[in-house]
């Protein structure tokens, strides 16, 4: 499916979206009005990573970034090391 992360499944999840009117009191307003609410969708942050699969091979899959900054994924290398000569 498009927009579902391959690990863990995160998908797109609808919500509210709140239009607000007027001055906050704080600023000596008389306060801020709710004028309209319609639904929206909040859709995760997927971006395409080549990840290295536990048998040797490499795949491009749709990764939510939660996954790929908490390490649940390896990612492929992309050239090796630079080494010097013995």
């Amino acid at each position: 499916m498009a927009r579902v992360c391959d690990v863990c499944g995160k998908g797109p999840q609808m919500g509210n979206r709140i239009q607000t009117r007027g001055k906050a009191k704080y600023l000596g307003g008389v306060g801020t009005k709710v004028t309209g609410i319609t639904r929206r969708q909040f859709r995760p942050n997927l971006q395409k990573v080549r990840t290295a699969l536990p048998g040797g091979g490499t795949k491009t899959q749709k990764i939510c970034v939660q996954c790929i900054r908490s390490g649940a994924i390896r990612k492929s290398v992309q050239q090796k090391p630079f080494k010097l000569p013995n």
